[in-house]
């Protein structure tokens, strides 16, 4: 069967290893980056200029060990996994929401305080589960992918109650992530092409609406239309990302000699992070983040179409649904930086400091190098 299709290639390396070493140059070059541009701000917030440095490297072991033990669960657990991991992340949301359980920070309440291990971001960790339940539910009802009633209708259903809860928090990022994801899985699993123009065009009026009916986005998106009208305040925030982009100019101004992370930069070590690779490593080092994320990005469809010929269609969609995320989030957050975006509270995946985006990060990696892996030992002629 596979010498028809051309997947079986003898000396075929267990594991990929180029995969493995892009998300490590990923995570590795993160880590260098949050410690430059948040030394400055850890200073003065707790008198200890490597705080971040050492939270981040903290959640890397933590997200690198628990990547570890995920690997060794077979796609197929995982597809058992998935409606139960999908309603563990649905209640998380609704305990984010409660008074005295959720943590809120500039009005938004998006986490769970866990004393000195920090916060928990139930956001960040749905963003997984919606790929697992999307592609469980895809497989479930392929027959019915034409249908709206069927196919479509119980799928929106679930992913309306998930977007209200992202929306009360409010976390507009990553409603919009996880919505792509959604669609991004159906689509791919064979959802009429009619139906998904029409939701595209659907919920684009929709985020016009819900932008139009929130005085904080309008101000947001007046910010992003014409930031120079207001450099101290709703274009605050990009203005100065432009300036540290215009800083770096082709090569840099040297990793460490950042001038915007000191306290002009609002969030230089998360959301704006690739404003400070901008401007201390230049044009060069944002070309090299913008390749590797591509190459990710790619490498995670090409995954999934070799399951998909393999006819292994849950890790088929699961693969393509992580490269839907971390590319589009990724597009996303380079957008911002560079005025091409409206600005969304999203993180770089894999290079922002945080702990619940690094762990589900490297969770969702683990997953695509285990369908890699079971897809090589099929063509090798024997399961994983």
């Amino acid at each position: 069967m596979f010498n028809n299709i051309g997947l079986r290639r003898s000396g075929l390396a267990p594991y990929d290893w180029w995969l493995m070493w892009v998300a490590f140059a990923l995570l590795g070059m993160g880590l260098v980056m949050v410690y430059s541009a948040s030394v400055a701000t850890a200073e003065a917030a707790s008198g200890n200029p490597n705080h971040y440095l050492t939270r981040h490297g903290m959640y890397l072991v933590v997200g690198l060990s628990l990547a570890y033990a995920a690997f060794q669960l077979p796609s197929r657990l995982w597809q058992r996994m998935a409606p139960g991991l999908f309603v563990l992340g649905v209640i998380l949301l609704l305990l984010v929401l409660i008074p005295g359980i959720g943590h809120e920070v500039k009005g938004a309440r998006r986490w769970i305080p866990l004393g000195t291990l920090g916060n928990l971001q139930p956001s960040e960790f749905m963003k997984l589960a919606v790929v697992l339940y999307a592609a469980d539910y895809t497989v479930r009802k392929a027959a019915l992918m034409d249908s709206v009633r069927k196919g479509f209708m119980p799928m929106f259903a679930v992913m309306l109650a998930v977007g209200t809860l992202l929306l009360l928090e409010p976390d507009f990022g990553a409603f919009a992530v996880i919505v792509v994801i959604a669609l991004g899985i159906l689509f791919l699993g064979g959802l009429n092409w009619r139906l998904f123009v029409g939701l595209i065009l659907l919920l684009a009026l929709g985020f016009v609406l819900l932008i139009a009916m929130s005085p904080y986005r309008m101000a947001r998106m007046a910010g992003y239309l014409n930031p120079w009208d207001d450099p101290l305040g709703k274009g605050y925030q990009l203005t100065h990302a432009l300036i540290a982009f215009g800083r770096g100019e082709f090569t840099g101004v040297g990793l460490g000699d950042s001038v915007e992370k000191l306290h002009y930069l609002p969030e230089a070590h998360n959301d704006f992070l690739l404003a400070v690779i901008g401007e201390e490593l230049g044009l060069i080092g944002v070309l090299i983040v913008i390749v590797l994320f591509a190459w990710l990005t790619w490498r995670a469809f090409s995954i999934g179409w070799q399951a998909a010929l393999m006819e292994r269609n849950f890790p088929a969609l699961v693969a393509q649904g992580i490269g839907v995320w971390m590319g589009v989030q990724g597009f996303i957050n380079m957008g911002v930086n560079l005025g091409l975006l409206p600005t969304k509270g999203l993180t770089l995946p894999l290079m922002s400091y945080g702990g619940s985006g690094i762990v589900a990060n490297c969770l969702a990696l683990a997953l695509l190098v285990r369908i890699d892996y079971e897809n090589r030992c099929l063509m090798r002629g024997r399961r994983a």
